[in-house]
């Protein structure tokens, strides 16, 4: 049996099926990052911890799988390695606080691009307020880099995706579609607007959509074990998109998608909403698990959803 044979879903399924952990851990695989309840967060940090939880997460960037050497500069490829990261810790309602980015590349490469990377890596560090502390380089054919991200979060504004509740409301923000030409390398990440959401609403899920909105969204509803019907009229496209079905499958829009229940979406959509740079569209209601993952086309027929999206395998 080949990894293609039982696909990346079920692959994380045989490892995590595996894996045992002890009580500090709140969430470990199957989430955007880790959530730890660690006792000695106050010595981390350097003060008291306030009733915060650390976020772990790490992401890996490899040339000719997310970016190419001739459609990316060196700046993009670093600020893309750090901005993926920082876009998990925004689904969990977080912050970053501390890296360490593992670099593989050819000995051949020139020193600038080296120093490319980094001076991305350290715009997108500035920007978010992290602090690379370390890491590792090594030869290889390929660039690779591999970041490990520390974030935290208070207690209080914890956001899963195994939340969402039948009769939630569905937003997303931003656009969907067409990031290859573009948004894949140059997005920001929605720290701002996580901390905005978990700060002033109760907040049911959320999850950054980075393997296509189709796919992202089935994630929460097996995390929820819920269904959805979401509106073709009301998903927003970007301007780059070729088509909706690109749009829904494509990945790499790095927006959030999240959940809250009417009345808090309703407070949202009186107040918060016109103070958020960002837009924010609502594409759907939370159903029940019986009724599968439903897509109501702009004819009014109702499309029982496959959900496809980018896998690596």
């Amino acid at each position: 049996m080949r990894l293609k044979d039982i696909g990346e879903i079920k692959l994380i399924e045989r490892i995590s099926g595996k894996i045992k952990l002890d009580a500090s851990v709140i969430r470990g695989i199957g989430d955007d990052t880790a959530v730890i309840a660690w006792p000695d967060h106050a010595a981390v940090s350097g003060k008291p911890s306030g009733g915060k939880y650390l976020l772990y997460t790490c992401d890996m960037l490899i040339e000719d799988v997310h970016f190419t050497l001739s459609g990316a500069t060196p700046f993009q490829i670093g600020w893309k390695a750090m901005a993926r990261n920082l876009s998990d810790i925004a689904a969990m309602g977080g912050v970053g606080r501390y890296a360490v980015i593992s670099l593989g590349t050819d000995s051949g490469r020139r020193v600038s691009f080296v120093d490319g990377i980094y001076e991305g890596i350290r715009a997108a560090c500035a920007k978010f307020k992290v602090n690379v502390v370390g890491g590792d380089m090594s030869r290889s054919k390929k660039t690779v880099i591999s970041i490990a991200l520390i974030g935290e979060v208070e207690r209080r504004n914890l956001v899963t995706r195994s939340g969402a509740r039948a009769g939630d409301l569905i937003f997303v923000t931003g656009s969907f579609g067409g990031s290859i030409k573009r948004k894949h390398l140059n997005f920001t990440p929605r720290i701002r607007e996580a901390r905005l959401l978990v700060n002033n609403f109760k907040i049911s899920s959320m999850i950054d959509v980075t393997d296509g909105l189709i796919l992202d969204m089935s994630r929460v509803l097996n995390a929820s074990r819920a269904g959805a019907r979401i509106h073709q009229s009301l998903i927003p496209l970007s301007k780059e998109a070729v088509s909706f079905r690109e749009a829904l499958t494509c990945g790499e829009d790095f927006e959030l998608l999240f959940t809250m229940a009417p009345p808090e979406a309703r407070r949202f959509l009186k107040t918060l909403l016109v103070k958020m740079d960002t837009p924010v569209t609502l594409i759907g209601e939370v159903t029940d698990r019986k009724d599968g993952f439903t897509l109501v086309t702009d004819d009014a027929e109702e499309i029982k959803i496959d959900p496809k999206g980018y896998l690596h395998f």
